[in-house]
């Protein structure tokens, strides 16, 4: 796995993510923590506020971006959106009242929808080999892995020398390395096949998504991720500081159980995938999840809370590792830009939903209760996915285009007017072919 680093280009990109993910995962912990001192037992509620103002940011902004990203050089907009995050970050300390957390949350966030999808875009132009780019994925997942586990752990030692808000430091750090390492390289930065409008750019990546059959999947697959994800993140604290009366060292800890799932999950992906289509491993990993949050609802101890919070890691890293080959699939390298933008943003329009469900839910209703609905959602998700993505989902498919005249240059190899390649939603073909 660890030899695609010796691509000089994704390597310093790697780190960059890296780096930048330490001081991300810093400032999930400092605010967690940052909202229990503002709202105590209702701190659930506030993160959930706060997480759900992400996600609007994340949804409303990516694919905005993403129509603006193909006029920009790549290195100049990253470099620019990781100074613009830094800035905000450094405000945070500085918070007293809970509007200012919203607010602040808001635009750092709206910098990072810029920001993510153009970076992940890059990646399969830097390493265009399918299993190159598949070891990249996992390397990237093991990434976030290692920030689950290694930042809550960086966390909880700070913790003992330092108050929470001096966490929101190494955030700044996180993203000036990040800036310098993006500075360091020259990045591709292709052009779409041909001029079209900011309408057609905004919303292009969103159309080719949802007329495409596995990305149908992907979207339900993505509401089982967030339903379980939603739970971890936004009711960590409560579980363990309300409910077991524990400190913020042992929420720290918890978190990077959550993460050490995930990232043992990660390290056997790329074997996985060799016997196992990505259909079958996103969901197996969606079930995992499923019955993880379920199990969720009748924790007896933090050390049950720690097993479970592993095995959900794990379930989470299987239902997502896959997705980046899914999206290289299904688009020609001009629309990729777009499609990783549609992803990124209708994958948090999940997360919209589930995090002020954990959030709102956990503080009226309590946390079993909230569990049981977000175990119910992630099984709809699923229920959802099997049947709008068919088991049978072949690369090469035959098909006719009745709307193009006879001699148009696509159809030079046809037989009885149809042929066979490999389909994506472009400009040719914009539905799915249909069986016979």
């Amino acid at each position: 796995m660890l030899h695609v680093l010796a691509n000089r280009t994704y390597r310093h990109l790697f780190l960059a993510q890296v780096i930048a993910l330490v001081g991300t995962g810093l400032l999930t912990v400092a605010l967690g923590l940052l909202a229990f001192e503002l709202a105590g037992a209702k701190a659930g509620a506030v993160l959930g506020t706060a997480l759900a103002i992400k996600m609007i940011a994340y949804v409303g902004v990516a694919p905005i971006a993403s129509a603006f990203a193909e006029r920009l050089p790549r290195r100049a907009m990253l470099v620019a959106l990781d100074l613009m995050r830094a800035g905000v970050a450094i405000l945070l300390p500085f918070v007293t009242e809970i509007w200012q957390v919203y607010a602040l949350i808001f635009v750092l966030q709206s910098a990072s929808a810029a920001f993510t999808p153009t970076f992940q875009a890059t990646i399969p132009d830097i390493l265009p080999e399918e299993k190159e780019y598949t070891r990249a994925l996992s390397l990237s997942r093991l990434a976030y892995d290692l920030e689950s586990v290694v930042s809550p752990m960086l966390a909880a030692a700070l913790l003992t020398v330092i108050s929470f808000h001096g966490l929101f430091v190494g955030t700044v750090v996180g993203f000036l390395a990040s800036a310098a390492l993006v500075v360091s390289v020259i990045l591709p930065s292709p052009k779409a096949s041909m001029p079209r409008g900011i309408y057609d750019r905004t919303t292009r990546g969103v159309r080719i998504y949802l007329a495409t059959p596995g990305l149908r999947g992907l979207l339900a697959i993505n509401l089982a991720v967030a339903s379980a994800g939603a739970l971890v993140i936004v009711n960590t604290v409560v579980y363990v500081q309300a409910g077991f009366g524990l400190d913020q060292q042992a929420m720290a800890i918890a978190l990077a159980a959550f993460g050490a799932g995930s990232m043992a999950a990660a390290l056997a992906m790329p074997s996985l995938l060799e016997m196992l289509s990505d259909r079958t491993a996103m969901l197996g990993g969606a079930a995992l999840l499923a019955a993880g949050t379920l199990a969720a609802a009748a924790l007896p101890s933090y050390g049950w809370l720690l097993l479970l919070w592993f095995a959900l890691g794990l379930g989470y890293s299987m239902a997502q590792t896959p997705s980046g080959r899914l999206l290289r699939r299904s688009s020609h390298p001009g629309d990729r830009p777009a499609l990783f933008a549609a992803q990124f943003a209708l994958s948090h329009a999940c997360w919209l939903i589930a995090y002020p469900l954990a959030g709102w839910a956990g503080a009226a209703l309590g946390l079993p209760v909230t569990a049981g609905i977000l175990a119910l959602l992630a099984v709809l998700a699923i229920a959802i996915a099997l049947p709008v993505w068919p088991a049978e989902d072949p690369d090469l498919i035959e098909h006719r285009h009745d709307d193009l005249p006879a001699n148009h240059p696509h159809l030079a190899e046809t037989r009885h007017g149809r042929h066979v390649h490999a389909v994506v939603i472009d400009d040719l073909h914009a539905a799915w072919p249909t069986k016979g």
